[in-house]
């Protein structure tokens, strides 16, 4: 009799473990759901609001400027008054971003500037929830494995949310051009319900630095890990910067060039982005603890992402661009998985979430750049454009190559 009230306590502890990683795992989900959804909505956007492609490509920039302002003053404050404290009103305040730039967007007779206004206040939330969750996990799971294989989970849910993005925008928006505005506070509620529900967060064994402390700390780590910690991150965000511009820029031409819109626009953009979340998940399997690896990933992920780009000008067949993307994917889904590891690896687990939210950061200004950059450029012809973030993805190889320099995979990273 004993024995089977501790095999269904265990069964449930187990349950609501599970739950608690499905409401982590649901907050990249949602928050790239908020912005890679509207990636294939910008042309209708610009017919509809009679705006420019720069114009539009400002209504995901502005998302992400906010949120770079705000992640390490988010994460600093979750230090203080608890992580789950911070995710839930940033859910919901994201939630009421999504709401006001719909309802501009359905009421208000120039709506862009009210648009604008939404999307900041989404990426306000944005900066208080995904980059939280991190370190979050290591709060609820103090084992390095379980908490490896929640942060899997979590970074599974990132990359799919880029593969369903496309396809669910297009078909809402095929419904209404300003529907996926509306869906974005149901997905932001449901999150912040199941956040309510599932997250039990364990009270806090240390007291907070002290804000002079925490300054201190930062120094103290980037004058340790610093020349490796810059090529993680400029890596980083030198390949959100290129995946933005030429998903914007693949966005605009299928449109203008192909005819190719709705629907049928939405799976085509998911195809590179499958390829990506595949790569990355291939990726993460391929280099477990090996520090080794994952500097060559990040290497080779960048070339084989450049050397794609620089072929796209050369064919313009839609087939023969689709293989390019897709390859331009790979490359990004084999960095990525490599990069989130070094600093796993290489930072002492006590500050990660310092680092993490910096990493977080640089990953925004990436996103933010790449549509405004893409627009700019396309005025220009394609060469330039994909000609310049070949070389980007080309710098990014050279950072791997030259910054990231594993001493042995049991020991650290110089």
């Amino acid at each position: 009799m004993e024995w089977t009230v501790q095999l269904s306590k265990q069964a449930g502890r187990q349950a609501g473990r599970g739950w608690a990683v499905a409401a982590l795992a649901s907050i990249p989900l949602v928050m790239t759901l908020g912005n890679s959804m509207l990636i294939p909505v910008l042309p209708a956007m610009e017919r509809h609001l009679d705006i420019t492609p720069l114009q539009s490509s400002l209504l995901i920039t502005m998302y992400s400027v906010v949120a770079i302002l705000f992640i390490p003053l988010a994460g600093y404050i979750s230090d203080r008054i608890g992580r789950k404290m911070v995710i839930v009103p940033s859910l919901l305040l994201a939630a009421v971003g999504g709401g006001l730039a719909g309802w501009a967007a359905w009421r208000v007779s120039d709506p862009y500037g009210w648009m604008i206004a939404g999307r900041m206040l989404q990426g306000l939330g944005a900066a208080g929830a995904f980059p939280i969750v991190l370190p979050l996990v290591g709060d609820l799971f103090p084992d390095e494995e379980e908490a490896s294989r929640c942060l899997g989970t979590v970074e599974t849910a990132n990359t799919f949310g880029k593969v369903l993005s496309p396809i669910l925008g297009a078909m809402l928006a095929g419904i209404i051009w300003f529907f996926p505005f509306f869906s974005f506070p149901v997905f932001c509620l449901l999150s912040a319900a199941m956040m309510v529900w599932s997250i039990q967060v364990p009270a806090r064994r240390e007291r907070p630095l002290p804000f002079r402390d925490f300054i201190a700390v930062v120094a103290a780590i980037f004058r340790r890990e610093g020349r490796w910690l810059i090529g993680v991150f400029v890596i980083g965000g030198l390949l959100m910067l290129v995946l933005f511009a030429f998903l914007f820029f693949l966005s605009s031409r299928l449109e203008d060039v192909y005819g190719i819109d709705g629907m049928r626009k939405g799976w085509v953009l998911a195809i590179p982005l499958g390829a990506l979340c595949l790569a990355s998940f291939a990726a993460g399997k391929a280099i477990g603890d090996r520090k080794q690896r994952m500097k060559w990933g990040a290497a080779a992920g960048s070339v084989l992402l450049a050397a794609a780009l620089a072929l796209v000008p050369l064919h313009p067949s839609l087939s023969v661009w689709l293989a390019l993307f897709s390859a331009a994917g790979i490359g990004i889904g084999a960095a990525l998985p490599c990069l989130d590891a070094l600093i796993t690896e290489g930072i002492e687990k006590s500050e990660r979430g310092t680092v993490t939210s910096f990493y977080s950061s640089l990953r925004f200004i990436g996103v933010a750049a790449g549509p405004p950059l893409a627009a700019w450029l396309m005025k220009h012809g394609t060469a330039p454009l994909l000609l310049l973030l070949s070389v980007m993805a080309l710098l990014g190889g050279a950072a791997a190559f030259w910054l990231i320099r594993p001493e042995t995979d049991e020991g650290g990273v110089a």
